[in-house]
């Protein structure tokens, strides 16, 4: 079973009758639970940015008595930016195949497709995937910031964004109770996993198994579930406070990374009377109906230093 890159038509996008089962998973917990914290930001910029600043390592000031006024000190911001990406796809089903609903490819004819408006199904479809290209830009998308237009613009996801906070197996290594509290501490001490309800590790099935082997079974821990922005959850105790585990099928197999997602938003950039993210219907050229459906959005990260990842994991 795949997809198909044409116009839909009695012929390619057959009928059939009974319960319709999706095989493939739509759940896009990243984006989810960061877009459900904050409500999402705005631009009316192809670029959107953000400030850091620093404080002075704390120290034993000392003064003298009647000392003149110290030398002035001021701490410097500094800006981070993203980009945001076009998410643009175009459904189209001809006449016919809108008209012949009941004309069915499969065995038991006596039922009725339940599909009765096939253009609506499809962008309803289409909508789920562009969902879920998002949720994988936001986790692995690279950075791109095109000269021209003659190549497209790439939204910097969180994994790639994470350069501070870094543990790197040379040779894949297994998961360990150590790696994982090396990692917390390192994002600790740089400010990050401040706020509990929303410190995160993010990780795919494997690595899942392996922190609750870890921390929960050899542990015997009771495993206990909260929801974050609309998402559930799973927590784990660990000596840098109650962390949420959150399964993503969308993070690679052989890497963890801890997020610290209050700092974390989705910036759109709206079309004037049209909204964020839209179906259009386009212009009839024949005997067809066509929707183009389209968004540009990208990832705010915050303060990467609060963010932070293993590389180099085993994955069996």
């Amino acid at each position: 079973m795949a997809g198909i890159t044409a116009l839909g038509t009695t012929y390619n996008l057959p009928n059939y009758t009974g319960i319709l089962h999706q095989l493939t998973p739509s759940d896009t917990p990243f984006f989810s639970a960061i877009g459900g914290l904050s409500g999402g930001g705005q631009t009316d910029s192809i670029e959107f940015e953000w400030q850091t600043f620093d404080l002075r390592t704390a120290a034993q000031t000392t003064r003298v008595e009647g000392a003149e006024a110290p030398t002035e000190e001021e701490r410097v911001r500094a800006n981070v930016s993203n980009i945001v990406q076009i998410h643009q796809e175009t459904v189209g089903v001809s006449w016919t195949k809108l008209a012949a609903t009941q004309a069915k490819a499969g065995i038991n004819s006596s039922e009725r497709n339940t599909i009765v408006n096939e253009l609506d199904w499809q962008v309803e479809q289409m909508l789920k995937q562009m969902v879920r290209d998002i949720e994988f830009s936001f986790i692995q998308g690279t950075y791109a910031k095109p000269a021209n237009n003659t190549t497209a613009r790439q939204t910097r996801g969180i994994l790639p964004a994470i350069t501070t906070n870094v543990i790197t197996n040379g040779t894949a290594a297994a998961l360990s109770e150590d790696m994982v509290l090396d990692l917390l501490q390192m994002v600790w001490e740089n400010g990050g996993i401040q706020e509990a309800d929303t410190a995160t590790i993010m990780v795919n099935a494997f690595q899942k198994r392996q922190l609750t082997n870890i921390f929960i079974t050899q542990k015997n821990y009771q495993e206990v579930s909260r929801t974050v922005g609309g998402v559930r959850v799973t927590q784990i105790e660990t000596d840098f406070g109650t962390l949420n585990i959150m399964l993503n099928r969308h993070m690679p197999t052989a890497q963890l990374a801890v997020v610290s997602l209050e700092q974390c938003m989705p910036v759109f950039q709206e079309v004037p009377g049209k909204g964020h993210f839209f179906a259009q219907p386009l212009a009839l050229t024949g005997a067809k109906e066509r929707t183009m459906l389209y968004g540009e959005v990208g990832l705010m990260y915050g303060n990467e230093k609060a963010h932070g990842k293993i590389t180099g994991l085993t994955t069996s």
